[in-house]
C-alpha cells in the first residue's frame, strides 16, 4: 500500500501506484511533482517542505489553532494554545495580526531579549527559541520569543515611559519550570486556548 504521511508533517501529497508485479508496488507518483518517488524519496521531498515551510513568517490563526512551528515542543499543542492566545489579545485589543518569524531570521529581536535577560537577571535560557515576533502598538515595542521548552517570553517596552518597560514569563500547560527561573513565583490563568498558564515578570530597570 502507499507510504503514509502524518498529516501534522507539514506535507500534503497524493500518492498512487505507477507499476504493479504479482500484486507488489514498484513505483508511485507524487501528482505535485509529477514524476516516480520511493519511499524514501517521498519522506526527503515531505522533510524539505516542511522546511521550507518553517522558513516562513506565520500569521498565527487563534480560531484554527496550529502547532505549525513549534512540532519540536514535547508540549507543542499547549504552546500552540498560548501563542494563539496571545494572538487573540492582540486582534482583539489593538486588531494586530500577530505574526511569527522562526528563530534564525528574528535573531535580532532574541538578541534584544536575552541581552535584557542577562544584564537585569543574569538570566540565561536554557532551552532553544523556535520563533519570534516585534512589532509596535501605540506607544509600546513588544517582543515575544516562544521556546521548545514551552516557555513564551514577553517584553513590553514603552519607548516614553521608563516606568512602563517589563519582561514577562508564561509556561505553557503540562511543562515544568524551568531552572533558570526557579526563583520567580507563578501566578496561574485559566485560557480556553492555552488550558492553565503560569505566569510571572520582573520590571526592567535599565535602557535598552
Amino acid at each position: 500500500m502507499p507510504l503514509l504521511v502524518p498529516q501534522n508533517a507539514g506535507c500534503r501529497f497524493t500518492l498512487q501506484p505507477i507499476a504493479e508485479s504479482s500484486g507488489r508496488t514498484l513505483g508511485r507518483v507524487d501528482r505535485k511533482i509529477g514524476r516516480p518517488v520511493g519511499d524514501r524519496g517521498v519522506l526527503a521531498a515531505c522533510s524539505r517542505r516542511r522546511n521550507l515551510a518553517r522558513d516562513m513568517s506565520y500569521a498565527v490563526d487563534f480560531v484554527n489553532v496550529s502547532t505549525v512551528g513549534l512540532e519540536s515542543s514535547p508540549v507543542a499543542a499547549a504552546l500552540a494554545g498560548l501563542r494563539a492566545h496571545e494572538a487573540r489579545y492582540f486582534h482583539n485589543k489593538y486588531g494586530h495580526v500577530f505574526t511569527v518569524e522562526p528563530a534564525a531570521k528574528a535573531t535580532k529581536a532574541i538578541d534584544w531579549v536575552h541581552r535584557i535577560l542577562k544584564e537585569e537577571r543574569d538570566i540565561v535560557i536554557a532551552s532553544p527559541p523556535l520563533e519570534a515576533t516585534s512589532f509596535q502598538v501605540e506607544n509600546i515595542r513588544w517582543t515575544y520569543v516562544f521556546y521548545e521548552s514551552g516557555l513564551s517570553i514577553n517584553v513590553p517596552y514603552s519607548l516614553d515611559e521608563p516606568k512602563k518597560r517589563a519582561v514577562g514569563f508564561k509556561l505553557s500547560d503540562g511543562m515544568e519550570v524551568p531552572a533558570e527561573l526557579g526563583s520567580f513565583k507563578f501566578a496561574r490563568q485559566k485560557s480556553k486556548l492555552a488550558g492553565t498558564i503560569r505566569g510571572s515578570y520582573f520590571v526592567i530597570k535599565g535602557e535598552y
